[in-house]
């Protein structure tokens, strides 16, 4: 089963990486300016991750048990959740913390590491 601490060790080794408390709650970010690719509950049992709004939809209508929206605050951004006791291993949960910092690395930290693979459209 992947845990919270699996999340921090995983989060932590993507480049520019850092953890910081915000809102109550540990944040990962992503370079100097900081731009937050996941955080984690207050029950470490869910992370929040970004996710382009266009795509949620069709990721929670396939794996309702995984993926949720948290009613009332992520409506209005790029960002959903995900159940850690739903992912199936080290390696998903690796891929989808990877997809969120490809989201929010700056653009020169995503050249310095091409193989994590290019910028969304919307960098």
């Amino acid at each position: 089963m992947v845990t919270a601490d699996d999340v921090r060790r995983i989060a932590l080794t993507l480049p520019g990486a850092f953890e910081k408390q915000a809102w109550g709650m540990p944040t990962f970010r992503a370079g100097q300016g900081g731009r937050v690719f996941a955080s984690l509950s207050d029950d470490d049992q869910v992370i929040g991750v970004k996710c382009p709004k266009e795509d949620r939809a069709e990721l929670i209508a396939a794996e309702p048990e995984k993926f949720c929206l948290r009613e009332g605050h992520d409506d209005a951004w790029a960002w959903m959740r995900v159940r850690l006791g739903a992912l199936e291993d080290e390696e998903e949960l690796r891929a989808i913390l990877t997809d969120s910092w490809r989201q929010a690395a700056p653009r020169r930290l995503l050249a310095e590491h091409p193989d994590l693979g290019l910028p969304h459209a919307d960098d």
